[in-house]
């Protein structure tokens, strides 16, 4: 009865699992479920994290350094000594003796010229530098993540376009080879037909292998392994496509400036290196700082009990503690050096930071605007050549048009069909980069 029960709950937990598996395999990824995921699995963001722990833990050590330290000893000494006999010149036995002293210690800093207060502000700079070094790090995920979900939408419709062409082919095929039955064409003209089939089917299996590859990629970059049931959703894009304004790269900057989070954490870095200055010039000046103490000890050689000698002997004391710096070897020069070559350095890298956002962003309206230009000179060629393709499956339908001109034309609306679709999504991945680099959260 035991061994029943055992293996029918055996029984349920493996019919939840494959319930629950097949519900994950189920699953539609939409971009943002994309881009959540891989927020969540991402070795490097989770690296500027713990970097971001690690400088919130020195910020809160950095205040902590303003209290007072205390500490506490305690010594435990055994002695043994022979007594020595004037009178005839002889040691005597040994004896042993024993001693316990107690003391407690405390030292606070009163003037350090700010070093420990510009330290205190540093640390909180650098904590909120780790934090927006962190959102740079999720921003640059997030824009790869949505490139590589664009790309497997458009490997999608690749191959749908494939599989029309397809369908249509197989039609004209079977339109060929009723025409060859009746003489009306030649075996010639049907095996053209036939090959262009051949061919079709072959972009196909291209198509669907290039979607088998762009899926990956999208999954390897959310950490995802890789599942052959992986889905992603399609929304409608066509509405982008037509609520474009042309971009003005200098508004965008200006903008930018104020809440991209690599601008921030340059800024800071800065800030922060100039704080090592005013550290490295504190080292010149003279500190204050005061200290106190209690201590009490026992002896055996002493008279007395052991807790009236620690009660007798009880002594408290308290004084403060001038250092004056008078010749460091110039080290506090060298160091006011290093820290300033350090702030020039900072200086530059947040100019370099500033100017490389302002290269991108003027680059990203060109792509944007190029994109646009290239999508709508697209969307004419195709229809002037789906205009040309229909006219010629008519002749082609009434014995006008021979096979080969008909496939001529069938190439051209395949090549600006092509053409469109890869327009289609260089424009709204353009966009999405514009969007990106004025704050607009990454969405479709």
């Amino acid at each position: 009865m035991k061994t029943f029960k055992t293996r029918l709950i055996s029984g349920f937990f493996l019919l939840l699992i494959s319930v629950t598996n097949g519900v994950a395999q189920d699953k539609i990824w939409t971009l943002k479920d994309c881009i959540d995921y891989a927020l969540s699995k991402n070795i490097q963001i989770q690296k500027a994290d713990l970097s971001t722990s690690r400088y919130e833990l020195n910020a809160q050590q950095a205040q902590n350094n303003r209290l007072p330290s205390v500490s506490g000893s305690v010594n435990q000494s055994f002695n043994w000594y022979k007594g020595f006999d004037s009178s005839t010149g002889q040691y005597g036995n040994s004896n042993g003796s024993n001693s316990t002293s107690y003391g407690l210690s405390t030292s606070v800093s009163l003037f350090n010229g700010q070093k420990l207060t510009n330290k205190i502000k540093q640390a909180e700079i650098n904590f909120e530098s780790g934090r927006y070094y962190s959102e740079t790090v999720k921003e640059s995920v997030g824009l790869n993540i949505v490139n590589a979900y664009l790309q497997v939408l458009y490997a999608y419709e690749s191959v749908k376009n494939a599989e029309k062409q397809i369908e249509s082919t197989t039609e004209q095929l079977a339109f060929a080879q009723e025409r060859m039955n009746l003489g009306v064409i030649s075996m010639s003209d049907y095996l053209q037909v036939k090959s262009e089939l051949a061919s079709e089917k072959s972009t196909l299996a291209s198509a669907q292998s290039q979607l088998s590859i762009n899926k990956v990629s999208l999954m390897q970059l959310m950490e995802l392994p890789v599942d052959s049931n992986f889905e992603i959703a399609s929304p409608n894009l066509d509405s982008l496509l037509f609520s474009l304004e042309k971009p003005n790269a200098q508004e965008i900057y200006n903008a930018a400036l104020k809440f991209k989070p690599e601008i921030k954490n340059a800024e800071l870095t800065t800030e922060s290196s100039k704080l090592d200055v005013k550290i490295a010039k504190a080292d010149a000046l003279p500190s204050l700082s005061a200290n106190g103490g209690l201590s009490t000890s026992y002896s055996s050689l002493n008279s007395g009990s052991y807790s009236s000698q620690l009660k007798d002997k009880v002594n408290p004391s308290i004084g403060l503690s001038l250092s004056v710096p008078i010749f460091q070897k110039k080290q506090i020069k060298t160091n006011i050096g290093l820290a300033n070559i350090a702030v020039s350095e900072a200086e530059l890298d947040e100019m370099n930071t500033k100017n490389e956002l302002r290269k991108s962003i003027e680059q990203a309206c060109v792509d944007v605007n190029s994109a646009q230009a290239q999508y709508e000179s697209s969307i004419e060629e195709y229809n002037a050549t789906k205009e040309s393709y229909d006219v010629a499956d008519e002749k082609y339908k009434l014995g006008l048009l021979n096979s080969v001109d008909l496939l001529i034309q069938k190439t051209n609306l395949i090549t600006s069909e092509s053409k469109l679709l890869q327009a289609k999504y260089n424009l709204i991945f353009s966009s999405k980069v514009v969007d990106f680099y004025k704050g607009i959260a990454l969405t479709l």
